[in-house]
Formats: C-alpha cells, sequence, structure tokens
C-alpha cells in the first residue's frame, strides 16, 4: 500500500519536488495522495489501516512502560513488600504519564523527518551498547545496564544540539554531502552509551553466578562467557561451548538479503517490473530453503534437545 502511494507521490509531484528542493514540506505528500488519488470508501479502510498500525507501536509501548517502573525500580528498590493493589495503581499512574509525555512530545514536534533521523541517528546509539554487551559479556549486569542507558539517551539528547555549534563539522558534512547527525551523532553516542555501561558494571557487584550459569545453558551466547562455561563445565563435562558462530553470521547475511528482497519485492509488482519480480521471487525462494536448513532446522533441534536436558530426572548419585 504505501509503495504504491509513494510511486503515485513520485509520479504526480515530481515538478513540486524539484522545483521546490529542501523547501519541500515531504510530510504533506501522503495525505495529499491518500486525498488525491484513493476513493472515498478505499480511504477510510487505508486511514483505519494506518490507525491500527500507529496504535499497535502506541499500545506496545505503553504496556511496556509500567512493568519498568513498577517491577524494576518501586519494587526492588523503594517498596519490594507492597500489595499488589498498590503495584496495580502505580501501572495506572505510569501509564497515564507516559501517554501524557508522549502527547506533549507529539504536540511539540513541528517534523516527523526529523524525529526519526534523530532516532536512527543519535537515540539507537544509546541503547545498542547496552542491548549488545548483554548478550555477549558474562560480566555485564544490570547496572551496567541501566547506566549505559542513562548515559546514551542523555548524549542523545544533547549531542544533536551540540553538533551545529563546530563549524569545522559543518564543513566537512557539507563538503562530503553527509548527514551530521549520522555520521557523527551515532558514533558519540554509542562511545558515551559504552563507557557508562563499563563504570555501571565495574563499580558494582556481578549477577549470581546460578543466574548466569543457568542463562548460559539455555542460550549459549557467543563471547566472553569463558568463566561461566569452566562452572557449567564443572558441574555438567558434556556441556559444549557454541561453535557455531561462522553458521549464525552467514545465517544473518542471508536472512538480511532475504527480507531486503521481500521489500524490494512489493516494489517491483506495484511498478510493474516483472522480470526484476521474477528474480526477487526466485531470490526470497532460495533464501528461505537455506534458511530453513541452516537456521530453522537448527534451532528446532536445539529446542528439543534443551528440552530434553531439562526434563531428565536426576539420577540417585546426584
Amino acid at each position: 500500500m504505501i509503495t504504491g502511494l509513494t510511486v503515485l507521490a513520485l509520479v504526480f509531484f515530481s515538478d513540486q519536488i524539484r522545483s521546490m528542493g529542501t523547501r519541500m514540506d515531504f510530510e504533506r505528500i501522503l495525505p495529499e495522495a491518500l486525498a488525491r488519488f484513493v476513493p472515498a470508501g478505499v480511504l477510510g479502510f487505508l486511514i483505519a489501516g494506518l490507525l491500527a498500525a500507529y496504535m499497535s507501536n502506541f499500545a506496545a509501548t505503553v504496556n511496556a512502560a509500567p512493568p519498568y517502573f513498577v517491577n524494576d525500580i518501586y519494587k526492588r528498590f523503594i517498596n519490594p513488600n507492597a500489595s499488589p493493589r498498590t503495584y496495580v495503581k502505580l501501572s495506572y499512574v505510569s501509564s497515564f504519564l507516559v501517554v501524557a509525555i508522549g502527547v506533549l512530545i507529539g504536540w511539540y514536534v513541528t517534523s516527523v523527518n526529523n524525529v526519526v533521523i534523530w532516532i536512527v541517528s543519535a537515540l539507537w546509539g544509546g541503547y545498542t551498547a547496552s542491548n549488545v554487551l548483554k548478550w555477549y559479556w558474562w560480566r555485564f549486569n544490570g547496572y551496567g545496564y541501566f547506566w549505559g542507558m542513562v548515559a546514551g539517551i542523555s548524549s542523545a539528547l544533547t549531542v544533536p544540539l551540540l553538533l551545529p555549534k563546530f563549524q569545522s563539522l559543518q564543513n566537512f558534512a557539507h563538503t562530503h554531502s553527509i548527514n551530521l547527525d549520522v555520521s557523527v551523532g551515532f558514533p558519540v553516542v554509542f562511545l558515551v552509551s559504552l563507557i557508562g555501561c563499563f563504570a555501571g558494571t565495574w563499580l558494582t557487584a556481578p549477577e549470581d553466578d546460578e543466574v548466569l550459569k543457568d542463562f548460559y545453558r539455555r542460550v549459549r551466547p557467543w563471547g566472553f562467557w569463558g568463566p561461566i562455561l569452566k562452572k557449567v563445565q564443572q558441574e555438567d563435562p558434556s556441556f559444549q561451548r557454541n561453535t557455531d558462530f561462522y553458521r549464525d553470521v552467514f545465517n544473518i547475511v542471508v536472512g538480511m538479503v532475504w527480507q531486503v528482497t521481500l521489500v524490494a519485492l512489493s516494489m517491483y509488482i506495484v511498478t510493474w517490473h516483472l522480470g526484476r519480480a521474477a528474480v526477487a521471487v526466485t531470490i526470497v525462494a532460495v533464501t528461505s530453503l537455506i534458511l530453513k536448513f541452516t537456521w530453522y532446522d537448527q534451532v528446532q533441534k536445539l529446542e528439543h534437545t534443551t528440552s530434553v536436558k531439562l526434563q531428565r530426572p536426576e539420577s540417585d548419585g546426584f
């Protein structure tokens, strides 16, 4: 649907885009394309679909926020012995605050495009470090995650405001036709977040060994898990570390090709490039077949093996 409307907009608004250039308000193109090219009855369905897509994302955010505040902050550090009724009331309050803050931010946002650029260039850098380290470093704990997120999000709010003050960076970005927020903002925010992760982790105690060993047995992640691997093998000498690194990286590459080709396929169909669409269908079929054997079957096998081990009754000798 979006691809078709985009094609219509590119065709019928191309003259305006060429004449106005960067002064063109691109956020008006979709509403004008809907009003101009979509019949009244179909327009209602399309708007309902767009609203449903918006509500699904909004509802997920609203539902995810209360557990962070109630379970991870209030229950753990402020009042761990409160009644269930108190926790439910706090969930209502936190949900209302998330909605109110979201409405206030949306009220003052003047450009969706600028917000998306900020999310991609800065905010993603703010939580990338925390969400990567939690899989690949055994010493990383909840405090490291928290302070990494705080440092990253705080720098994501300040770095984009500071970058325009450096004229040399502005000249470099203009000369090389690059986006300053993406090329400079992301690395800076990522580095600040990484510092917060390491500081929060090293200045606090590690997670409990039983939690780490249970996680490592079930997930078998890559990375720096040597001390935990030794402890797990002391209890279960038959346990082997994950040796499928290269196969997993191969699956990531194939999966990226698969996903991008699916997006391109819809564009080729809408623009009626049937030859290219046939090539895209072939690529999707081949990559799907590869992932079936190298990823899906392996996941099913691993889940079955893990389930058998977890359900195996303990012998009398242990």
